[in-house]
């Protein structure tokens, strides 16, 4: 039952793919990936953990119907390694996961039909397929057969038009080796397994920092006046800092453009990488017995007192990236300022609980990756070159026109309603007319693999 599911998958996925664009496919997979799944896992999908993780792995797929960005189908196949990785063992770190869903699907066949003998330091073929003797039944017959019907056909006239006859047009062999793909990727999957150092790595490490065996009071206690001048010093610039740019915003609440652009560009970038470096300075203070010294009160309050400013500072530059967004409109960039600094926040709190809580990196890492690929799938819920048109043409001072037509085909038809609302010069309007016909060309050839949510939305249209 189980190889046959395989098979029907692995035809099911030529069916979707082959030669088809993204669409409403990619979702119909997500759901034929979570049968198989299911299928060869019942017990481990009772885990609240993989019944998420299969609902973000849904959510994503249908993103890719309602807006075929590329956000969305970097978001499923993130959340396809993640799930599959998780299978292979749910209590793993989320970068496990990944890099145990990567493996599975690219050699979960071989892993699990070859094995590793430590003793011999050898590769080793498992017991139970024999794949030379298989070979040997398949090649060795056809190869055989082939040789006596040429030489039968050469011996009878009439057996020769009898295979003259025989067309085998109808067989797409190209949709064969489709289907053959989608029967190695199943068969990988299908039960997913783990890089074991890595997992076994992961599994062992916790996130609790302990104490070194190299424990010195003198020497922790000269890191410590180190890190009260450092900090302090950090401390009193960032307020000045803080003092002069808060000064700017309330006085300067509109400014000229070219000033405005110039600055926030300027400044933006450099106080994204002054977070990053305040970041790591404190790990560094904070990376080893200097934790559990138990004069380090003052250092601690310090550390905390810097990472509430930087939070502070995070906002300023929010405000700036939101006058900035209010003058000149939305754009890509300045929505990824926006998720960076989301980014930001995140780490400035979780090295703060790292500090007060005494954990280590690795719990950084965990929970700033799961931070991250939280905000890649809430990201490719949204059809982000809509939002930008639509922010744009309502709210925005000023906007360009030009950036708006080269976004991808998500504005398209929105675009054209606008067009019809709005007075443009002949070849904004030629242009917007152009990619909404081209668009609207590409939705009418569509198949029902690639369907997408503006196919539906033409229909009604046309109603």
């Amino acid at each position: 039952m189980k190889k046959l599911l395989l098979f029907i998958g692995a035809f099911l996925f030529s069916t979707l793919f082959y030669d088809k664009s993204i669409g409403l496919n990619l979702f119909l997979f997500s759901i034929i990936t979570l049968i198989v799944l299911f299928v060869n896992n019942k017990d481990d999908f009772k885990n609240k953990r993989t019944l998420i993780y299969s609902g973000l792995y849904l959510v994503t797929g249908l993103a890719v119907f309602f807006h075929d960005s590329l956000v969305a189908v970097i978001a499923n196949f993130a959340s396809f390694f993640t799930l599959i990785g998780l299978l292979s063992e749910n209590k793993s770190s989320i970068y496990v996961n990944w890099l145990n869903g990567l493996y599975t699907t690219i050699a979960g066949l071989f892993h699990r039909n070859f094995s590793f003998n430590e003793t011999t330091q050898k590769v080793e073929q498992k017991k139970d397929v024999d794949y030379i003797h298989l070979a040997k039944i398949i090649i060795i017959p056809t190869i055989i057969v082939i040789i006596f019907i040429s030489l039968y056909q050469n011996g009878n006239p009439l057996f020769s038009g009898i295979i003259d006859k025989i067309d085998l047009g109808f067989i797409n062999f190209q949709w064969l080796l489709f289907a053959g793909l989608g029967y190695y990727l199943f068969s990988n999957i299908h039960k997913p397994i783990e890089v074991e150092p890595a997992t076994e790595l992961d599994l062992k490490t916790g996130n609790e920092l302990a104490k070194s065996t190299t424990f010195s009071i003198p020497k922790l206690k000269k890191e410590n006046q180190l890190g009260i001048i450092l900090i302090s010093l950090l401390n009193a610039l960032i307020v000045l800092f803080l003092i002069t740019d808060i000064t700017f915003i309330l006085n300067n609440e509109k400014v000229r453009a070219s000033v405005f652009s110039s600055q926030v560009h300027s400044g933006i970038n450099a106080l994204i990488g002054s977070i990053v470096i305040a970041i790591v300075i404190l790990l560094y203070v904070f990376r080893g017995d200097i934790n559990f010294y138990k004069e380090n009160k003052t250092l601690k309050r310090l550390a905390f007192a810097w990472i509430i400013l930087n939070i502070i500072l995070v906002l300023s530059i929010s405000v700036k990236n939101s006058q900035y967004i209010y003058y000149f409109g939305l754009t890509y960039k300045r929505i990824g300022v926006l998720v960076y600094l989301t980014l930001a926040v995140t780490g400035l709190v979780s090295t703060l609980l790292k500090i007060d809580k005494i954990k280590n990196i690795w719990y950084l890492l965990r929970l700033n990756t799961k931070a991250a690929f939280i905000v890649l799938i809430l990201s490719s819920t949204v059809n982000w070159d809509y939002h930008i048109t639509n922010y744009n043409f309502n709210y925005a001072e000023s906007m360009d026109i030009k950036y708006l037509i080269e976004l991808s085909n998500n504005n398209a038809l929105l675009l054209k309603e606008e067009s019809k609302l709005r007075v443009f010069d002949k070849k904004t309007t030629w242009k917007i007319n152009n990619k909404h016909r081209k668009y609207v060309r590409e939705l009418e050839k569509n198949s029902w693999q690639e369907l997408q949510y503006d196919n539906l939305k033409l229909e009604s249209k046309q109603l």
